[in-house]
């Protein structure tokens, strides 16, 4: 088939990306701007990644596809090919032919909402900027002490964070909404605009996580986004989890962090413009090492100087609470580039 008419066949699937993923990859299921599945051929998880909006071709085009655990990559005819096993190329076209001729629901995003128009979309970056800003300053709340008891009290740079008393949680579709406290983090983008917001909700005395089958949950568009604790230029470490950014944070102040929430999320992290050195704060969890692998080979690609740091127990927050910030701090310094002990350890 020539090029243009593939190229012509993805731009109409990009315009039912949502359609597509429910009949091909029926595994997944949508968060926010993106269906999260496993991988392309629909086995169940979150490790693939499909934009289901955005512009017609190029980058960021809806139907384009990650998957951050093998570093596979396509667009929506890879998906039809993989998801039913096809081979030639021209069987492809005509199940992508068969499947647009057929009536699609409207996208969620697009159907017209019911209720107060004043109201955001539920998950949406406009609902996760106002539950942010319904927030208050963690200083002697909840969230402070979840955090202390997690080895984490030097909470400097860390307005990212908040807290919420009364935060909505619904354990599913089907059960009724219940108020809970939780540490709320917003996501942003590069340039510092608020694009999402993480929860974390907490046991009713801030002593751990609630007793709830999900007790984190991010909304709003996350993609390439993360938590960030100082402003990054040339230097940035970044990981998965709030608390494992933090732990390092506690010897390394002044070192610009980034949370990426996952592994899906951590291999899709956007750079800086001026970044040339990243740090990668690995946890020892083979289940992400894919993630991690993919994020190292996407900084080496751009010219960005790639390391590894390793914690000694399971992630840094363990080497935290079971060792002590001295010797968190040694560990650390003996894997940091010389010049970055000097500049953000020392002193």
């Amino acid at each position: 088939m020539p090029r243009n008419d593939a190229s012509e066949l993805a731009i109409r699937l990009g315009r039912e990306a949502e359609a597509v993923c429910r009949h091909y990859l029926s595994s997944g299921h949508r968060a926010g701007r993106y269906w999260l599945v496993g991988d392309v051929r629909n086995t169940p998880g979150r490790s693939m990644f499909v934009r289901l909006t955005g512009p017609e071709s190029g980058r960021g085009a809806a139907g384009k596809w990650t998957d951050a655990q093998s570093g596979e990559h396509g667009d929506l005819l890879d998906v039809i090919r993989e998801a039913l096993g096809l081979v030639d190329f021209k069987d492809v076209a005509e199940e992508a032919r068969r499947f647009l001729a057929l009536p699609h629901p409207e996208p969620e995003k697009t159907r017209t909402p019911t209720g107060s128009t004043s109201s955001p979309a539920p998950g949406s970056p406009e609902a996760a900027r106002r539950l942010f800003a319904m927030s208050q300053p963690i200083r002697g709340t909840l969230a402070a002490i979840y955090l202390s008891g997690r080895a984490i009290t030097s909470l400097s740079g860390t307005t990212a964070l908040r807290y919420h008393p009364r935060c909505y949680y619904r354990p599913d579709e089907h059960s009724p909404t219940e108020i809970r406290p939780a540490m709320v983090a917003a996501v942003t983008d590069l340039t510092g605009h608020q694009t999402g917001a993480h929860r974390t909700w907490l046991a009713l005395d801030g002593s751990g996580k609630a007793a709830v089958e999900t007790p984190r949950r991010a909304m709003g568009d996350l993609l390439g986004h993360g938590v960030r604790f100082g402003t990054a230029s040339e230097v940035l470490a970044v990981g998965e989890g709030i608390e494992t950014v933090l732990s390092p944070r506690q010897v390394l102040p002044r070192m610009p962090m980034l949370a990426a929430l996952s592994a899906a999320h951590l291999a899709a992290v956007l750079f800086p413009p001026a970044l040339r050195r990243l740090y990668v704060l690995k946890d020892r969890d083979p289940a992400g090492d894919g993630a991690r692998d993919s994020l190292v080979a996407r900084a080496e690609n751009h010219g960005i100087e790639a390391i590894s740091l390793t914690p000694v127990e399971g992630d840094f927050n363990d080497d935290l609470r079971r060792h002590g910030a001295n010797a968190l701090r040694a560990g650390l310094t003996e894997q940091l580039h010389p010049e970055d002990v000097r500049r953000f350890m020392e002193g």
